[in-house]
């Protein structure tokens, strides 16, 4: 992408560029512009999680759309997949997301989603990079009676619960069940309560105190060390963490034992498979997935397709094969047929239905893929040449993908939002991995850090 949107719309340090008052300002202006010409009064919901930058940054593209000509539809605390669900259910004409995700609170970020709730696509978000960098949105104002008005949503957090709701299955129950919850002081801590305490559960939760600074921080689907000690302490059946906006689950199963998205993925399409439903027997997964789960696949009948990462290119995939289910080892999981978007609360609806249908626990359950040792070294680079340009990294590579045969494989990417270069390698044995991995990582650093 170009200078501002990377994999998952504009992010980064709050309150210093690009995430101050004026990029958002000139967000919320571009994206009227381009939206008055098929709507005159364009119709943007905007929510956001529970990080101190966000009143900011809200206020600031509330002014930036209503200087613009545009009405605001301001939602206040709600997960993403909630902001992309409200979006749709109110006909709005645009969405916007104001969150980091699961980055420390520090960081900010805004995304933004169409009225039909699905993400934007690149080409779409450069359009409106483009207006933006050109300096040229202050001479397109329109004049004072043509601006807009804010206007405050209170009904959301109702409407999104009964949308989830809606997405377990009516002939199952979860009444009585023992589930611990993380909601690591982030948008969902209001409504992923409320929503499983509507179900009859048994629940506890844990990390449900934002105080503007505190989201993400040893807690939630990144640090699930306090999940899994209270998940065996309280005999749950299973414990459930989510990331600072919502869209991501990471599960514990009732021994404590953290399991992944990968994991997740397999149970839920194998008990579509089994039911008859997994369409087009085809379950979409990104380069990042572990080798195991392709494996899996094959074992229980079904197709496995890889895309990029990222969930916008998961969705794409799933789109253009006819898909409906989807998603990234990092717990972000698309459901096509119940949502645009992933949804922590919505997978965590899912993989408990799985449970109480198939009788098992999740333990059992996890163990139906196993695992290749994986190791991730992430090295920070002053730039990002193509990596096949790089004629050191690609003999070591080349050399270790020879040594690793059909027992592993290696993958170097950069990433989207920071400075780094991912390098990835699975293998027979955890020593092997480690190795083969620190080899790869220090000729990248050598060569490019």
């Amino acid at each position: 992408m170009g200078k501002l949107f990377g994999t998952d719309g504009v992010r980064g340090e709050a309150n210093r560029y690009p995430m101050n008052a004026e990029i958002a300002f000139a967000i919320g202006q571009a994206i009227v512009y381009i939206l008055k010409k098929e709507h005159a009064r364009p119709r943007i919901v905007i929510g956001k999680d529970t990080r101190i930058s966000g009143y900011m940054l809200e206020s600031s593209l509330e002014s930036g759309i209503t200087s613009m000509g545009g009405n605001p539809y301001l939602l206040g605390v709600l997960p993403t997949p909630g902001i992309a669900f409200i979006a749709q259910s109110m006909r709005a004409h645009a969405g916007i997301v104001i969150s980091a995700s699961h980055n420390p609170y520090q960081d900010n970020g805004i995304k933004i989603f169409s009225g039909s709730g699905f993400k934007l696509s690149d080409e779409q978000e450069e359009a409106i990079e483009n207006l933006m960098l050109s300096n040229a949105l202050h001479t397109l104002v329109p004049p004072v009676k043509d601006m807009g008005q804010a206007f405050r949503v209170w009904d959301v957090h109702g409407r999104y619960i009964v949308f989830l709701k809606s997405t377990f299955p009516r002939d199952l129950s979860i009444e009585g069940m023992k589930i611990v919850l993380d909601t690591a002081n982030g948008a969902t801590y209001k409504v992923a309560k409320e929503t499983f305490w509507e179900l009859g559960v048994d629940l506890q939760v844990i990390h449900d105190e934002p105080n503007g600074i505190n989201i993400n921080e040893n807690c939630g689907s990144q640090h699930t060390q306090d999940l899994r000690k209270k998940v065996v302490e309280s005999g749950a059946a299973i414990g459930l963490a989510f990331d600072g906006d919502g869209d991501r689950l990471i599960a514990v199963d009732e021994k404590g034992q953290e399991i992944t998205g990968d994991q997740i993925l397999l149970i839920c399409a194998k008990v579509l498979k089994e039911q008859g439903k997994l369409k087009n027997d085809l379950l979409v997964s990104t380069v990042m997935s572990n080798l195991g789960l392709r494996v899996a696949c094959k074992k229980y009948g079904f197709k496995h397709h890889a895309s990029q990462v990222g969930d916008r290119y998961v969705l794409e995939d799933m789109l253009k094969l006819g898909g409906i289910i989807g998603g990234e080892e990092s717990g972000h999981m698309i459901f096509l047929e119940h949502h645009t978007t992933g949804d922590g609360i919505l997978t965590a609806l899912q993989l408990i239905a799985a449970m109480v249908r198939t009788g098992k626990p999740l333990s059992e359950l996890a163990g139906l893929m196993d695992i290749y040792p994986q190791k991730l070294i992430n090295v920070d680079v002053k730039s990002k040449p193509d990596i096949s340009t790089v004629p050191q990294v690609m003999e070591v590579i080349g050399r270790i993908e020879k040594e690793l045969g059909e027992e592993g494989r290696i993958l170097v990417r950069y990433s989207g939002t920071q400075n780094m270069c991912r390098v990835m390698v699975e293998g027979p044995s955890v020593a092997v991995t480690e190795t083969y991995c620190q080899e790869i990582a220090d000729i990248v650093k050598k060569s490019i850090g």
